[in-house]
Parts: structure tokens; C-alpha cells; sequence
């Protein structure tokens, strides 16, 4: 028996495969596309942030403590006096310098 070229069938199975790999590297080449715009929105999206905190206006700066009352100030002093932290002469100097303001 004489054999003959690859013929029908073998023409297929080549053709078969021939898509089967086409379709294959198509698959990859899309997936590596998608993986790379992915990467691209992400690093836009850092970017952006950043520029975003970077134009930020500075946090608002802390609200300044309540000025005591100077019925509070004198009774603070009066209490480190009788506790003994604070001379006479010191509470007279400190007494002095809450009643004048300053």
C-alpha cells in the first residue's frame, strides 16, 4: 500500500491546531493588555491621591483652651498655698499679676 500525502484529516488536525494555538496566544496577549491598563488606572489613581493631599488645605489648628475665670485662677492658687507648694510671698506675686490682667 502506497501511502499518500497528509489529505483531508491531516489538513484539519493541522488547521485545528494551528487555531487551537492562535486562539491561545490571542488569550495572552489580551489578558497581558488588561493587566497592563490595570496597572496604568492604578498608578493614575496613586498619582492622583497624591496631588490630592499634596493641594489639601492644612487641618484646621486646634481651638484655643477656655481662659479660666480669674475666680478659678485665685482659687487654684489659693489651694497650692494652703497645701504648702506655694509661699505667701509667691501667691501675693502670682495674686497680683491675675488681677492685673496678665
Amino acid at each position: 500500500m502506497m501511502r499518500r500525502g497528509p489529505g483531508l484529516l491531516g489538513a484539519a488536525a493541522r488547521t485545528a491546531v494551528v487555531a487551537g494555538t492562535a486562539t491561545a496566544v490571542s488569550g495572552r496577549v489580551r489578558q497581558r493588555q488588561a493587566d497592563r491598563r490595570a496597572e496604568q488606572d492604578a498608578a493614575a489613581q496613586y498619582e492622583a491621591q497624591q496631588q490630592a493631599q499634596a493641594y489639601a488645605p492644612p487641618p484646621a489648628a486646634p481651638a484655643a483652651p477656655a481662659q479660666d475665670s480669674v475666680v478659678d485662677q485665685l482659687e487654684r492658687l489659693a489651694a497650692l498655698r494652703s497645701q504648702g507648694i506655694l509661699s505667701d510671698a509667691e501667691f501675693d506675686a502670682q495674686k497680683a499679676r491675675i488681677l492685673a490682667g496678665g
